[in-house]
């Protein structure tokens, strides 16, 4: 369990990233610090394994909040000490469908490859690179799904164009909804958040953590991580008879 927690966690770092010499990147990245993405994304923490574990084991949804046992002492998280320790707005929409309908129209034809206007429901690899880069973010590591990322859902792409509008968006409801999946068996939820866990873990009282391993840092988009997936990305291009979705 541990891995997959781990495998499905990333680390922005803000600082590495908005030095980058890359327009687009950087747009993308002082988008996410805009819309107050910052403090979830750019959080960092050792990894405490066990006390993870042990969290979702015993973890489940009790009044609205997350409760668990480590070590047999109690855990909780509400809704407000979750954003609140991530800095997460709990103001703006809570409804990704009523994103503007004239920036999804601007967000379609930005985001395009080619310049063509994009439908809502795409391949990745018809995006520029930068918003390929957030698909996957907002895809593997907000709202943790399982399986490939090749093709952009509909609900993914108003969460993109919310954030490239900079639209005032519930981040804090949102996310913190997502975690209560996931501690809910019946929701099928893939499970993530690991170094956040760990951040959370780190603040309760009267916790010992026990040993803990640093975040791969692999896992940590730097300038040269992202200059990576860029050069690989050149790679990727859309077929000029392949029909869009």
């Amino acid at each position: 369990m541990a891995s997959a927690l781990i495998n499905n966690t990333v680390q922005v770092y803000f600082a590495s990233v908005l030095g980058m010499d890359h327009e687009g990147m950087v747009s993308m990245f002082e988008a996410l610090l805009e819309i107050g993405l910052s403090g979830f994304l750019g959080c960092s923490s050792a990894i405490f394994k066990a006390a993870m574990v042990e969290f979702f084991h015993n973890a489940s949804v009790r009044d609205c909040m997350v409760v668990s046992t480590v070590q047999g002492k109690p855990v909780v998280i509400s809704e407000e000490l979750f954003a609140g320790t991530f800095e997460l707005p709990l103001e703006g929409l809570t409804d990704l469908h009523e994103v503007p309908q004239d920036l999804v129209i601007e967000a379609r034809r930005s985001f395009s490859y080619d310049g063509k206007l994009l439908s809502t429901s795409c391949k990745k690899r018809e995006m520029v690179f930068e918003f390929r880069l957030l698909n996957n973010i907002l895809a593997k590591y907000v709202t943790v799904k399982a399986g490939s990322f090749d093709a952009v859902t509909h609900e993914r792409f108003l969460m993109m164009t919310a954030i490239y509008g900079g639209v005032p968006f519930n981040w804090g409801r949102l996310l913190f909804k997502i975690f209560k999946d996931m501690v809910t068996p019946a929701t099928r939820q893939a499970r993530g958040y690991a170094v956040q866990i760990c951040v959370l873990l780190k603040n309760a009282p009267d916790l010992e953590l026990g040993e803990s391993k640093e975040f791969a840092l692999l896992k940590i988009l730097t300038a040269k991580t992202v200059g990576t997936y860029i050069a690989k990305n050149k790679k990727i291009y859309v077929e000029e008879d392949e029909p869009v979705v």
